[in-house]
């Protein structure tokens, strides 16, 4: 090779070395076909709790008026407890047990304990009627038993407050002893809803989510909480409510939720006793809601303890006032100085009888003729509140209803005419016959539209007989059963010239503060009577008005059983 070709090929080796040099190094074989690595986790359950809402949807809707919406009132498990007892669970922690005495036969899990003491309850569909002080915990404990499967679970309506108050025995002394384990096998099918309602009674704080009605009526001053009535439209309606409330009643509650607040505002709950506010509250806070009570014995207790409700009227009180402070004569006038006050400043005269009976007896001159049932409807008939009214019946009874019913609507001289019709008759004063002249219509006074209402509907009610009996029939009853309890309401010098044979004397005025001394039982017949009827009337009116169901009034007191020649005792 010639020197000039071995310096051309030495350039072309150099020339290869310098492009290698600067090539790109090569990929290595099994990095370019390596997959890629995916790292994967298995996927995380997401742990669902039971659904507080759809339970309690469900619960509610089995729980209404005709099964009392779960409770059994005292005195029908006082009969219960003859025949064949169910088991009785006492909630209530045991200082109140030995503080206030137990039902006989009761044992007592306090309320926090319950759940963890399933194995010392009966079967699931043996009968267990639980009670607390109240009903308030009662109904807690009753709901989680049925959520859990117990099908015949009732709460004592009024707790062991409504047994007392039926006067039904109580047993003192120690603690009932722990009961015995009743159901080893007790089964727990929903470990996940067993623990929700379980962390719910254990985690019960002091005062077990309530609030008492002077607590309430101070916040409701200052930050008031939303007020939620459950009970129904009916006994909102009819027994009023607490100023601001909202009515969801207790059925429709979980198909109304969109008129709830925010869960974080302070919501309290009531209904009339404490039960169904109870349910719903226990509800509301599963479900999320953070600062929920229930008023402590519901409107009944707000009502005990004087607090303002809107659209009722506290009879008891009123009539009470009214009775404790009746003047001497008892705002009645007597036929001979009706008279002479006809002859000077005659009085507006109001004859509360039926059409009929004044076309067949007879009318006093002057009067008009609204018949008792029709009276209240025609306010605009009447003088105005501050002229003198007297009224007249056949006897007095239905004049001293009407009498009653007028002072309470806020007529300030209106009297009632002793003996009535039969009274003027019998003091042979002038008697007009036909047809009285029709009264001129006005316009009707402005009244308390509450007290208006429940006394116009004790009016319309009124059965014939107008709430009496005759002497005659009354005897009769005496000799069957049951018989009617006598309450005669003269006083004491009356009494003592003549009475029924086993009547109860109690001076009118003293009646309110001796309502004890009548039957417990509200339904059981009682007859009152006075000298001529006006007061037994009144008597009749006032314990109908405040609950009583068969009370009665003599037709004539003691001057017509006398006049039938019955049985007197001296």
């Amino acid at each position: 090779m010639s020197k000039k070709m071995q310096a051309l090929f030495g350039l072309l080796i150099v020339f290869s070395m310098i492009l290698s040099a600067c090539a790109p190094a090569a990929t290595p074989v099994a990095e370019a076909t390596q997959a890629p690595v995916v790292v994967t986790e298995a996927p995380v359950e997401v742990a669902v709790g039971p659904d507080a809402q759809a339970l309690f949807t469900e619960l509610t809707a089995s729980l209404n008026p005709d099964n009392g919406f779960g409770t059994i009132p005292a005195a029908k498990l006082s009969e219960e407890m003859v025949d064949k007892a169910p088991f009785l669970l006492d909630v209530r922690e045991a200082s109140e047990v030995e503080a206030d005495g137990y039902i006989e036969g009761a044992v007592n899990i306090p309320v926090r304990e319950v759940l963890n003491s399933l194995d010392k309850l009966p079967a699931l569909d043996a009968p267990i009627v639980i009670y607390c002080a109240s009903g308030h915990r009662g109904a807690m404990v009753m709901s989680s038993l049925k959520l859990l499967g117990y099908t015949n679970v009732r709460n004592l309506a009024g707790g062991l407050g409504g047994w007392k108050k039926a006067n039904l025995a109580l047993i003192t002394g120690s603690v009932p002893e722990a009961p015995v384990v009743l159901n080893s096998a007790a089964i727990i099918e929903d470990q996940a809803l067993f623990e929700m309602l379980n962390g719910f009674l254990a985690g019960l704080p002091e005062g077990y989510y309530t609030v008492k009605s002077d607590k309430l009526a101070e916040e409701l001053v200052d930050a008031a909480p939303v007020l939620i009535d459950v009970r129904t439209t009916a006994d909102w309606d009819k027994d009023g409510y607490i100023e601001g409330a909202i009515n969801i009643p207790f059925n429709d509650f979980f198909a109304s939720l969109d008129k709830l607040p925010a869960k974080d505002q302070a919501v309290v709950v009531y209904c009339a006793s404490g039960h169904r506010g109870a349910i719903v509250m226990m509800a509301m806070r599963l479900m999320g809601y953070e600062n929920v009570r229930n008023l402590a014995g519901g409107l009944g207790a707000w009502k005990t303890a004087n607090m303002p409700v809107v659209g009722w009227v506290n009879w008891s009180t009123v009539w009470g006032e009214y009775l404790t402070a009746i003047p001497e004569g008892y705002y009645t006038i007597k036929a001979a100085d009706l008279n002479i006050a006809l002859a000077e400043n005659a009085p507006f005269l109001l004859d509360v009888r039926e059409a009929a009976e004044v076309e067949n007896d007879g009318f006093i001159a002057g009067a008009i003729n609204v018949p008792v049932r029709e009276v209240l409807a025609n306010l605009g008939k009447l003088p105005a509140q501050d002229q003198p009214i007297v009224i007249y019946c056949a006897s007095g009874a239905r004049g001293a209803m009407t009498m009653a019913a007028l002072q309470f609507l806020g007529y300030t001289d209106v009297k009632n005419l002793a003996g009535g019709f039969g009274g003027w008759k019998k003091a042979e004063l002038a008697v007009e016959m036909g047809v009285p002249a029709a009264p001129v219509a006005g316009a009707a006074p402005e009244v308390d539209a509450t007290r208006l209402a429940n006394l116009s509907a004790f009016f319309t009610d009124m059965p014939e007989g107008f709430y009496t009996v005759k002497s005659a029939d009354l005897n009769v009853e005496l000799t069957g059963t049951p018989t009617p309890f006598i309450f005669d309401v003269r006083t004491a010098d009356e009494f003592a010239a003549g009475y029924i044979e086993g009547a109860l004397n109690i001076n009118i005025n003293e009646v309110p503060a001796s309502l004890a001394q009548l039957p417990a039982d509200k339904a059981a017949p009682i007859v009152a009577l006075c000298q001529s009827g006006h007061r037994g009337a009144l008597v009749a009116m006032y314990l109908r008005m405040t609950g009583y169901t068969n009370v009665r009034n003599l037709a004539g007191g003691m001057n017509a059983w006398v006049a039938a020649e019955l049985p007197v005792v001296k």
